[in-house]
């Protein structure tokens, strides 16, 4: 069954920290985001690992394993995206619905051992993204099918916070 969606725009965290799971972007350069991503990513299967991994805490929120999955595939769609604003002038991303993937893919069905793999896979892919940015192609723009705009930087992390946020989401 799925959870409710989440329709928040959470673009305001790139101007304030996040209130719940203290997330502050200030704190960090854009040129900082891949080392980040790479150590976030590395305590995914210790959470993957625990025995009530499929367990959702209530009906309106994701079990680990769902989370888990939903980071994975955050990280390839940024992947994409980042690619786009680097070989593109100005790119609208696709849309990207994720709460119907996770319906459509199964999050809660798959082996918790190997989305922690492909996890970790992602987020390394997404990182040597990143460490690729040249100094001017930080500023590099791109805007999501909604219309809010994005710079490399900004999309770095903007990005970062979903990582973050929902490793406390699975861990608080």
């Amino acid at each position: 069954m799925p959870v409710t969606p989440d329709t928040k725009n959470w673009t305001w965290v790139l101007e304030r920290p996040c209130p719940e799971c203290g997330y502050d972007a200030s704190l960090l350069a854009a040129e900082q985001v891949a080392d980040q991503l790479r150590a976030q990513a590395q305590q995914w299967p210790a959470v993957l690992a625990r025995s009530d991994v499929r367990v959702r805490p209530d009906d309106s929120t994701w079990s680990a394993l769902e989370y888990a999955a939903h980071v994975r595939d955050v990280c390839r769609v940024y992947t994409e995206r980042v690619g786009l604003m680097i070989s593109q002038d100005d790119p609208l991303y696709p849309n990207w619905d994720q709460d119907a993937t996770a319906v459509a893919d199964r999050y809660n069905e798959q082996d918790p051992t190997t989305v922690g793999g492909e996890l970790v896979d992602a987020a390394s892919a997404l990182a040597r993204s990143f460490d690729t940015v040249s100094p001017d192609g930080w500023q590099r723009p791109g805007r999501r099918s909604d219309g809010q705009d994005f710079t490399v930087a900004s999309i770095s992390l903007y990005f970062l916070h979903d990582v973050v946020h929902h490793y406390w989401d699975v861990t608080k």
